[in-house]
Formats: structure tokens, C-alpha cells, sequence
């Protein structure tokens, strides 16, 4: 397994990412863009494309803070992350010159790609399909669903699937409501599965650690997502 941290320019920033590909398989395969939680790019997203490079995928865990490191606390976060909530131009950005480094490595088919995303991630994700960027796969976990520009939704090109769960206390029933006549509106290819007793982080082992109501672990709701999410790229990247 071949790992290697790259780093590249976006809106101005230094970023760095991690690229993971299993390189003693010859030719090209499908690249997955794994976009990571609102705090940052740690192990969880990292883990995230290791696995992915298991299944014979090239996935690149990109960075949309800037030098590959996690911000410092909650209060952080939600700084940087409300001004890209507000207009997703800025996000966009970040997350399309991350697209742009995964499509340019040698092992990745730029014909067959995805994009997935957890928390901020995951909305990230979506505004990367919003775009109009061709990515065959658009996947959210716990994913915030809100976005300024809800009329972009037309410019999707790939298949969206959001998995959420139904005791998530950031993504409430009228956020979902919305983004479900968003995409029917925009009369693309999307699902939309909702996981009885999970809240938000449910893939993070890590999630009840920061002692945040409603914030928690959940192994089969992470299970079945992921599992969701395979049967999604079996439909588009094969």
C-alpha cells in the first residue's frame, strides 16, 4: 500500500492531503475524494481512504484548512466553517483543487470518480457535485444538507446518497425536508437513508469522547452506511 502526504495549493492556502493506493495492482482505477469532519484532517479520515485503497480504490483524504492539521476547538471550527455556510464558493474551491490532485495520479481513472464526505465533509461532498464537477458518486455521512445556493442542485451530474441519523440534533427533520424537495426539484439520481437510534459522528469512534449531546459513536449505523455507500459504487465506478 502505497501512502503519501501531497501537498497543494487551494483558494490561497497551503493544504495537505493524504493519497492512499494500493500501487502493485497495475492500471488505472476509480478515485474516491474524501473529504473529512469540521474539525480537520486526523486518523478518522486518513483510516477512511486506507480502507477505500483495501477495496481497490484510490482515495485522497484532502485538507480544507490548510497545512494538513486539525483547528484548535469547537469555536474555531464554527469560524471557519459559517463564512463557507453562508456562500460555498470558498469550499468549492478548496474541495475542487483537492478533486483536481486526486484526478491528476497516475493510478486514478478521471472518468470514474467520487466524492464523500462526513459532517462538513459531507456537505463539502455536495457542494463539490452543486458544482457541476463530474463525479459519479456524491456520499454524506452525517452531513449537513443545508447550502446557499439550492438551485445548483441541477448542475449534479452522479448518483447522491446521504445517510443520517434520525436523532442527529444538527440535521434536523426540516433540514432533511429540504434538501429532499431540493433534489427532487432538480430531478437527479438520490437517496436519502435514515438510521433509527444514531446521531451525528455516528462513524467516529472517537465522537463521545468530546461530550456533546446527541454527538455519539454508533458501529451499526457506521456499518450499514458504509456498506450503503459500496453498493452505490458498484452502480457508478465499476
Amino acid at each position: 500500500m502505497h501512502t503519501q502526504d501531497i501537498e497543494y495549493s487551494a483558494d490561497g492556502v497551503r493544504m495537505i492531503g493524504q493519497y492512499v493506493v494500493d500501487d502493485s495492482k497495475p492500471g488505472r482505477r476509480a478515485g474516491v475524494l474524501v473529504c473529512h469532519e469540521g474539525p480537520g484532517l486526523t486518523d478518522h479520515t486518513k483510516k477512511i481512504a486506507a480502507r477505500l485503497a483495501g477495496l481497490g480504490y484510490a482515495a485522497f483524504a484532502m485538507d480544507y484548512h490548510g497545512d494538513g492539521k486539525p483547528l484548535a476547538d469547537r469555536t474555531q471550527t464554527m469560524a471557519r466553517l459559517a463564512p463557507w455556510m453562508a456562500d460555498p464558493s470558498g469550499i468549492r474551491t478548496r474541495a475542487l483543487a483537492a478533486l483536481d490532485v486526486l484526478k491528476s495520479q497516475k493510478e486514478v481513472d478521471p472518468a470514474k470518480l467520487a466524492a464523500i464526505g462526513y459532517c462538513f465533509g459531507g456537505t463539502t461532498a455536495l457542494e463539490v457535485a452543486r458544482s457541476g464537477a463530474d463525479v459519479k458518486a456524491i456520499v454524506g455521512f452525517h452531513s449537513g444538507l443545508a447550502t446557499a445556493r439550492p438551485q445548483d442542485a441541477k448542475n449534479i451530474k452522479g448518483k447522491v446518497l446521504v445517510c443520517i441519523g434520525a436523532d442527529d440534533p444538527i440535521i434536523p427533520p426540516a433540514q432533511r425536508a429540504a434538501f429532499e424537495s431540493e433534489m427532487m426539484a432538480a430531478g437527479i439520481d438520490w437517496r436519502l437513508q435514515l438510521y433509527g437510534g444514531a446521531g451525528h459522528s455516528f462513524t467516529n469512534p472517537e465522537a463521545d469522547s468530546r461530550g456533546m449531546k446527541g454527538f455519539f459513536f454508533h458501529e451499526a449505523t457506521d456499518r450499514r452506511s458504509w456498506n450503503a455507500m459500496i453498493e452505490l459504487f458498484d452502480e457508478t465506478l465499476k
